[in-house]
């Protein structure tokens, strides 16, 4: 990646004359069955200029209460997009009651109670799902979804920061998932290990308003070429090894799952992430600061909850190096 870097052949992004973006962008809209694709700095960037594209101001998004929009994207489609989240249940497979999404949809043209609601905008899905441990969320699912929000006349987002986990796990093209999507943001810098950068693709229209909107939240560039080519690398040379991943990731949640006062399933752990839940959020807290101090870094979810995500930079000497870490600290504080 960083040959690549030093060798793109760069442009004026910004007038749409960097080669190199736009290879990256014609290779992710190819890879997505989609028109057309739009590189932008992160994937928040991407998942609000896809709201903003999608909807006007006052407008809602149904999403899950569990989703990252709503959890870690610092309130940016409210503050900055004037749309209101409406949140509905998140199961812990991630996915969302199609009965609860179909009774959050509020746009009954003709009823006088319409004046007094936020139309629905967009439904939001995401796949892998983070907080629910990296689940993969199925093709029929986002079907399903994608009828109701159809029937209604609502657009369907996905945040696919991972949506090649998910398509690799399941061992099935990542059109199975973008087929029914109106848009989907698609993370570089994830488990694909490019330094910076994510995709937004969909229709022609569609990236052309999102485009409008990148530039209006400061993220037009300029010889982007040079974040472009390790993306190239990253769809082109990445994608198939996060089996690897996957593969460390159970090495880690099936030693997790033996130690005492660690409550974790390893049937549910079908990416790379891991998430385990101990006694109580404050245990959870401690315990997550032991690990630090013996050098594994783990996150907290809060309520009790504890996540710890694999890539390329974790071979599976880490990972069983830090299970034996895990159980030390464990036997010492739990």
């Amino acid at each position: 990646m960083r040959k690549a870097m030093a060798e793109a052949e760069v442009g004026d992004d910004v007038y749409g004359e960097d080669p190199t973006v736009g290879r990256l962008e014609r290779l992710a809209a190819e890879m997505t069955g989609m028109e057309a694709s739009l590189l932008v700095a992160s994937g928040t960037m991407g998942n609000l200029a896809s709201l903003l594209a999608h909807c006007e101001r006052g407008r809602e998004v149904i999403l899950g209460d569990e989703s990252h929009i709503f959890h870690y994207e610092n309130g940016s489609a409210s503050a900055l997009g004037g749309l209101v989240l409406h949140t509905v249940p998140t199961r812990p497979d991630g996915t969302l009651p199609l009965e609860a999404v179909e009774a959050a949809i509020r746009l009954p043209a003709h009823h006088y109670h319409y004046y007094h609601y936020a139309p629905t905008g967009v439904i939001c899905l995401e796949n892998t799902h983070n907080r629910c441990g990296g689940r993969v969320v199925s093709p029929e699912y986002f079907a399903e979804v994608a009828a109701i929000a159809r029937r209604h006349g609502v657009a369907v987002h996905v945040d696919g920061a991972r949506l090649f986990n998910a398509a690799l796990a399941a061992g099935r093209p990542v059109t199975d998932w973008t087929r029914h999507a109106d848009s989907v943001q698609l993370c570089l810098s994830k488990g694909l290990a490019a330094p910076v950068g994510s995709l937004i693709c969909g229709s022609a229209e569609f990236v052309d308003r999102a485009r409008r909107m990148r530039k209006m939240l400061g993220g037009g560039m300029r010889q982007a070429g040079v974040i472009a080519a390790p993306g190239i690398v990253a769809l082109t040379e990445m994608v198939s090894r996060l089996a690897e991943d996957h593969a460390n990731a159970k090495i880690l949640a099936n030693g997790l799952s033996r130690i005492p006062g660690i409550v974790l399933d390893p049937a549910e752990v079908e990416t790379n992430i891991v998430v385990f839940r101990l006694p109580s959020a404050e245990a959870a807290s401690a315990y997550a600061a032991a690990l630090e101090r013996e050098g594994v870094l783990v996150s907290d979810f809060g309520a009790g909850r504890l996540r710890v995500v694999t890539h390329y930079g974790i071979d599976e000497a880490a990972c069983r190096r830090a299970v034996e870490i895990c159980a030390h600290v464990a036997a010492a504080q739990l």
